[in-house]
C-alpha cells in the first residue's frame, strides 16, 4: 500500500464519518497513525478493515462492548445518544474504566425501568440507589 493510497483512504474515511466525529476514538487514532506512517503490518491490516467497514456503513462500536453505551473523542459517554457521563481516565486504567462503564450502564437501565430518561444529573450527581 502506498502512502498516497493511505492518505486517499483516510480522507474517504473522514468524509464518510463527519470528519471522524462518527468514529470511535480508537478508530480515529488508527487513521491518524496510518496517515503519519506509524503502523506495523497489523495496524495496516486494521486500517484496511476500518476503511472497508466505513464503505459498508460503519457503526460505532459500543463502549467497552456495553450495549447502548458509546464514547466520543472528548470523553463524553452516551446512553442511547444522551450524555450521561464524562471520562478522562489515564492510559493503563482499562479495568477501572470498564468497571465504571458497567456501573453506569446498570444505573441507566434502572432509570429506564422506572420510566426516567438517563442523564448526567440522575446517573451521577443525583444518583440515589
Amino acid at each position: 500500500m502506498t502512502e498516497q493510497n493511505i492518505i486517499d483512504q483516510a480522507c474517504e474515511i473522514l468524509r464518510k464519518t463527519n470528519d471522524g466525529d462518527g468514529l470511535a476514538p480508537h478508530h480515529l487514532k488508527l487513521v491518524e497513525l496510518a496517515v503519519n506512517g506509524f503502523v506495523n503490518e497489523e495496524g495496516a491490516a486494521a486500517f484496511q478493515e476500518l476503511h472497508a467497514s466505513v464503505l459498508a456503513g460503519y457503526v460505532k462500536p459500543w463502549f467497552h462492548e456495553i450495549e447502548n453505551l458509546t464514547i466520543d473523542h472528548t470523553g463524553y459517554v452516551r446512553w442511547k445518544g444522551q450524555i450521561v457521563e464524562h471520562y478522562s481516565y489515564p492510559p493503563g486504567s482499562l479495568e477501572e474504566s470498564k468497571a465504571a462503564a458497567t456501573e453506569l450502564a446498570r444505573r441507566c437501565q434502572i432509570l429506564e425501568s422506572r420510566g426516567e430518561v438517563p442523564t448526567n444529573r440522575n446517573t451521577i450527581w443525583k444518583w440515589e440507589d
